[in-house]
């Protein structure tokens, strides 16, 4: 497929003039994702069906023309699997697309599983085997090799011409709602604001601290998620979690007392002690009405293990029902916070999150028979 690499402003210019009247574009990034804790955008891939080009976003300092089709209403974007490519949009141009289907999410509303790759669909459809040796190359050298080009060009070509079927099967099926849903869903919560306050939430064994504890270990999380976005750096880098655990349980008044903990990595206390101990400091000051409420598990609930069993039950009757997989329907963590929330562990039912078994298309298909299931004890 002949491609063009767009790599200074005017040409990016009049390509998007020609791609605001189209009716579907097949996007596609690569990046680069190793010691940083945002993606580097490396490279931008988009086809029309008449014009597939390259966008050197290394080059060209003004992104917006791409930007603005990404929200433009009156056009389909199509990606495969966007997770991470949201992020790159979100970072590198705070750019949350409209009208974008996940081909990923459309395949798994047809039985294809939850994670199929591009590959894998790619064969499904046309036979063909892609060569994959270049998806861990470094996007951001430059000059980019023609094996690199032609790699990326690949993906929005095959994704282009593969999308009409892919669009007929699922309408046929019936579920062509539900894909769209599910990746406005999956849009929404990677564009929705990280709450500073509530990351310690997300440290394994948090359960184990008492509220004092836990007060440490959110002021020491907090302060750790600034520091990785100041330096952006994964937030491994800048301290391990159980480090932050120990220094947490323990509130060492000294970085020679931190260096006697059971638990605590040197090298973070080598580093970062003095900014831990200041973080603690800072703990200490706040008023014990403040502190986090312990942190109750959810597998400790009485019957927890039954009550899992009879809801998953429920839900594999439902998606049979409904010519679902349980996979699409709901996933052991979704289980996990339609109870947690059911229970109201931990302050759940006053949380702003969405419960995903009772929102959006799922609680359409189920919702109301699910909660009405829980109100009679799960049975």
């Amino acid at each position: 497929m002949d491609y063009q690499l767009i790599e200074d402003q005017q040409s990016l210019n009049d390509l998007c003039e020609q791609l605001v009247k189209a009716e579907v574009l097949a996007i596609d990034t690569e990046f680069v994702r190793t010691r940083t804790l945002y993606a580097k955008l490396g490279l931008l891939q988009v086809f029309d069906g008449k014009n597939l080009a390259l966008i050197d976003p290394v080059a060209i300092d003004d992104l917006s023309p791409f930007w603005q089709l990404l929200t433009n209403e009156n056009i389909t974007k199509v990606l495969h699997a966007c997770s991470e490519d949201l992020e790159v949009f979100l970072t590198a141009g705070n750019c949350k697309p409209v009208n974008l289907i996940d081909s990923q999410i459309m395949m798994s509303f047809l039985g294809h599983g939850l994670s199929l790759g591009y590959a894998a669909m790619v064969q499904h459809y046309t036979g063909i085997e892609l060569d994959k040796s270049e998806s861990r190359t470094d996007w951001m050298k430059r000059p980019l090799t023609e094996k690199q080009l032609a790699y990326a060009s690949a993906d929005v070509d095959h994704l282009f011409s593969i999308y009409p079927k892919l669009l007929a099967e699922i309408t046929q099926a019936g579920f062509l709602a539900y894909a769209k849903l599910e990746t406005q869903s999956m849009i929404d919560k990677k564009f929705t604001p990280i709450n500073e306050n509530e990351i310690y939430l997300n440290i394994k064994m948090g359960w184990r601290l008492n509220p004092k504890q836990l007060n440490s270990l959110k002021y020491l999380a907090s302060w750790r998620y600034q520091q990785a976005k100041k330096r952006d750096l994964p937030i491994g880098f800048v301290a391990k979690d159980h480090t932050l655990m120990a220094l947490a349980q323990s509130n060492p008044a000294s970085v020679n007392a931190m260096q006697l903990l059971e638990g605590v990595e040197m090298l973070d206390v080598r580093h970062k002690g003095k900014a831990m101990l200041s973080a603690l400091a800072q703990a200490d000051k706040a008023d014990v009405s403040t502190y986090p409420d312990k942190i109750h598990r959810l597998d400790e609930y009485p019957g927890y293990k039954q009550i899992f069993k009879s809801v998953k039950s429920f839900l594999v009757l439902a998606a049979e029902k409904n010519g679902l997989a349980i996979e699409n329907i709901a996933s052991k963590k979704q289980i996990n916070q339609f109870l947690t929330w059911q229970f109201d562990l931990n302050g759940a039912r006053s949380s702003d999150a969405n419960v995903d078994l009772i929102s959006s298309w799922r609680n359409d298909l189920l919702g109301s028979d699910l909660l009405a299931f829980a109100n009679q004890g799960f049975k």
